[in-house]
């Protein structure tokens, strides 16, 4: 097994919360591999390190693995426009320079924040909407996603954070979240992927706003309803949860500028490019999968039909 061994701390969590056994890891992994061998429309990744994710994102059960590997390669095909913009595309480095996306890092990787759950902070004011668009955000953090999902094992054992900065937004920025938008969001960036969301927080909300958010909080289950937190100009409030370690100066943090987390990034990136490239051949055949094809309707639904989804 190629495995990244755990601090004591992540580890502990990761066998009470989790129910993650060492003795059992190579067994469960063999089986998934097994399991991927055997479906004729799937094209997965087996590394060991990105299986893992998925198991703990699942809390170990197999079943539940199995469903979110097929939802998450399932979704490359159906909704193609959410993974269009791809890293080596001029486009991701612009969206990456502006810092509209990002994913903390965490500095301070000695403070007990280090095992907290990861913190990403989307800033949709930081681009032009004229010129971008919110599929090409949502690409970009796909990416970043996947090294996350192979390098940040906090963010698959403790969970993870949102913040949305709505400082900036116009109207340009809220035509483009269509209830088909809003829903292929939240399936791709939430539903398919192996993170336990422990809260979303909302800053510098404008007027308007409570359009947006009624229907994304419509499309989740009560117990992430009650994981949504308005906080609009009060920081402080932030603060209670999520650290200041964490963030970065300009949200009246210690955990770096905005400059230092986008290079930190833009390294990482450079780093997996040819990991991410090879990534670019996986997903699903449809006519091949058993049974009945899944299309874009039978993933996110036709227009107003929002369906409850159920992200642990």
């Amino acid at each position: 097994m190629t495995i990244r061994p755990l601090p004591s701390v992540l580890a502990e969590r990761a066998k009470n919360e989790l129910n993650e056994d060492p003795n059992r890891l190579k067994n469960d992994l063999q089986s998934l591999k097994d399991w991927i061998a055997k479906q004729p429309h799937l094209r997965a990744r087996t590394d060991d390190q990105w299986l893992l994710a998925f198991l703990r994102g699942c809390k170990f059960s197999l079943e539940r693995v199995k469903e979110k590997i097929d939802l998450y390669y399932s979704c490359r095909s159906t909704a193609p426009d959410f993974y269009r913009t791809i890293h080596t595309d001029p486009k991701f480095n612009e969206i990456l320079e502006m810092g509209v996306i990002l994913i903390l890092p965490n500095f301070k990787t000695g403070a007990a924040s280090a095992y907290e759950p990861l913190v990403t902070i989307v800033r949709p004011g930081a681009y032009d909407p004229d010129k971008y668009s919110i599929t090409d955000i949502i690409s970009v953090s796909h990416v970043l996603t996947k090294i996350v999902l192979m390098e940040c094992d906090n963010a698959t054992i403790t969970g993870t954070q949102g913040v949305l900065d709505l400082d900036g937004v116009t109207i340009g920025h809220f035509v483009q979240m269509t209830p088909s938008v809003i829903k292929k969001m939240v399936v791709t960036t939430q539903e398919s992927l192996p993170f336990r969301v422990k809260g979303n927080h909302y800053l510098n909300t404008p007027a308007g706003f409570e359009i947006i958010f009624n229907a994304i909080k419509s499309l989740l289950s009560e117990k992430n309803q009650n994981r949504l937190y308005v906080h609009n100009k009060n920081y402080e409030e932030m603060y209670k949860y999520i650290p200041k370690d964490v963030l970065p100066a300009e949200y009246g943090g210690n955990g770096g500028t905005i400059k230092e987390i986008i290079e930190c990034w833009k390294e990482k990136v450079q780093e997996y490019s040819s990991w991410l490239e090879e990534d670019e051949k996986y997903g699903t055949d449809e006519p091949l999968r058993p049974g009945k094809p899944k299309t874009a309707e039978d993933m996110f639904g036709v227009e107003g039909s929002f369906r409850l989804l159920q992200v642990d």
